[in-house]
């Protein structure tokens, strides 16, 4: 028997349908016409009501806005184009740093070369970096030793979608060349590494993970990867994400955790976050919308640095919320991550919401004069993981390092702003959707893309408007908070505050802790305010100084 507050499934059926007709959306059916009844069945679905001159009166408008909707649909948009209208994440009166001062990394250049290849592989970039540099490693060496361990253990993982061997190689030797000829162009200079499948390389596909755009090509190469082929990073391979940048079920199959091969590797960073955890390169690219570079970087106990919204171009990325989407590196250390980002880092006339901020990372900076605050609300619990995370508090304490606790309370609802998420989406896969191509995605369950998709038709722009605005109030609220403290540690799934930082552009440097009753890896996350990145690097990079966590192999890969 059904409540007085339930919509049966046959009324839903039919308020969707009015719904439909009065947007002229139709999955597949023939559109009628707009009629007073309609009008009522779509109010329902959007909590409005209107009076009867009220809706006789709409009709004429709703037939013009109808006919709108179909001229704008006989145009096609590609993925790149971003909306006019520009998401900007800087709170009143605040503005980044532009003063760029030289970068000190405080690298060790007394290397020792390990004797076994595996041992060599899993070595940090700060580490490699000297090995290249003092010509103890070449680089066509040390691609040679990944790209082997790409070959031997991809297809286990279901990581990769394109190996680029030869161009790979090719870039390698140039880069021992000009070494020899006392050229060298900086911590990156001959190192390997991957990219998530979603930036465009001219001549390779770029797939997104999903089967519509399986044999995809751009004709561009995104600005991530040319700012490092300029550094002299050496490109391997193209890595696996969740279908369109959800998850880590791809058209392939599900990319897997190296610590536990019955499990995938979380997402939509997968690929990524399993290669450099497998060793297969010491560095990947990936980015984050709503928690893909901290989701995959837990799971597979690397690290993760999600930049400040803007600090890092989109351009030749694909978009799956203009507004949210962030690109940034997964690695074995918190100092390789700074070092990656010190190349990526900048405004690009391609991006228009790329913003132009100074990273002044200097190895001679004490971390023990950061203010460290934490949640203290979301340390609670006796399970493995809440106990690891204790013991990253632990460890600051014990370091002499004051916390503060801090408690993370806004006035807005971040849950309902994420309807963003939702509209941007819906809108970047419009044809996806409108022309049934959704059907070849592989996951096809109730909160997989296809079905979010399509109910994302049906908020409306109002709304979407009203949720940005809330954007603002949420913006300014953590700003408030986070500009009393240099670094705030909290769990990396504690309350909302991943869903929040999404939201409003925060930074964030997520840690391997320790393995959790499963021997699943679990993480820590460090925030720190719009544009203070180095704090989290000289933070995450203190951190791991005094502690090995972040040196621990999945077993079946340390060979």
């Amino acid at each position: 028997m059904e409540s007085k507050n339930t919509v049966s499934p046959r009324l839903f059926m039919l308020l969707g349908a009015a719904t439909c007709l009065a947007l002229g959306f139709t999955f597949g059916k023939k559109m009628g016409e707009i009629t007073p009844s309609a009008v009522d069945h779509a109010a329902d679905l959007i909590g409005l009501s209107f009076s009867p001159a009220e809706k006789d009166s709409m009709i004429g408008t709703l037939n013009n806005q109808r006919n709108r909707y179909e001229s704008l649909r006989e145009y096609t948009l590609d993925n790149s184009v971003s909306p006019a209208l520009v998401f900007n994440p800087l709170p009143k009166g605040f503005t980044p740093d532009q003063t760029q001062n030289p970068l000190e990394w405080g690298m060790d250049e007394q290397v020792a070369l390990p004797e076994r290849e595996a041992d060599i592989a899993y070595l940090p970039i700060h580490q490699l970096a000297s090995l290249i540099k003092s010509k103890k490693l070449s680089s066509e060496r040390l691609t040679k030793i990944y790209l082997d361990r790409i070959k031997t253990h991809s297809d286990t993982l279901q990581c990769l979608i394109t190996l680029m061997e030869a161009t790979a190689i090719a870039k390698a030797k140039a880069m021992d060349a000009e070494l020899a000829q006392g050229e060298y162009r900086g911590p990156l200079h001959g190192i390997p590494y991957g990219i998530k499948d979603l930036l465009a390389v001219k001549g390779t596909k770029t797939t997104w993970g999903a089967m519509p755009f399986k044999d995809q090509e751009i004709d561009q190469t995104a600005t991530v990867v040319q700012k490092l082929d300029e550094a002299g990073g050496v490109l391997v391979g193209k890595f696996t994400l969740g279908a369109l940048a959800m998850g880590d079920v791809w058209y392939g199959g599900v990319t897997k955790n190296p610590w536990n091969l019955t499990q995938g590797s979380s997402g939509s960073s997968a690929g990524s976050a399993s290669a450099v955890s497998a060793g297969l390169v010491p560095f990947a690219i990936g980015t984050e919308t709503l928690g893909s570079i901290v989701s995959p970087s837990t799971r597979n106990g690397v690290t993760g640095l999600r930049p400040t919204y803007g600090r890092v171009s989109k351009n030749g990325a694909m978009a799956l919320s203009w507004s949210m989407d962030k690109i940034g590196p997964i690695s074995r250390s918190a100092l390789d991550n700074g070092i990656i980002l010190s190349v990526l880092n900048g405004a690009d006339p391609m991006d228009a919401s790329s913003i132009q901020a100074a990273f002044n990372y200097s190895a001679k900076a004490d971390p023990k004069k950061l203010k460290v605050g934490y949640f203290q609300e979301f340390f609670k619990g006796d399970d493995a993981g809440s106990k690891n995370n204790e013991e990253v508090l632990d460890l600051l304490r014990n370091q002499g390092i004051e916390l503060h606790p801090v408690t993370l309370k806004t006035s807005v609802n971040p849950s309902t702003i994420q309807l963003m998420l939702m509209v941007e989406g819906a809108a970047a896969f419009d044809e996806l959707t409108r022309l049934g191509w959704d059907d070849q995605l592989v996951a096809q369950h109730k909160n997989a893309w296809p079905n979010l998709f399509r109910a994302a038709r049906f908020i409306p722009a109002v709304e979407y408007v009203q949720a940005a605005r809330q954007r603002t109030v949420l913006i300014e609220e953590m700003h408030a908070l986070m500009k009393d403290f240099d670094i705030i540690v909290t769990p990396s799934y504690g309350g909302q505050q991943l869903q929040i930082t999404n939201l409003t552009g925060h930074p964030a440097l997520c840690l391997p802790n320790g393995f959790n009753e499963n021997g699943s890896p679990t993480s820590i996350t460090l925030l720190a305010n719009l544009f203070d990145e180095e704090k989290l690097v000289l933070m995450g990079d203190y951190i791991q100084k005094n502690s090995d966590w972040q040196d621990k192999r999945p077993p079946l890969f340390d060979r």
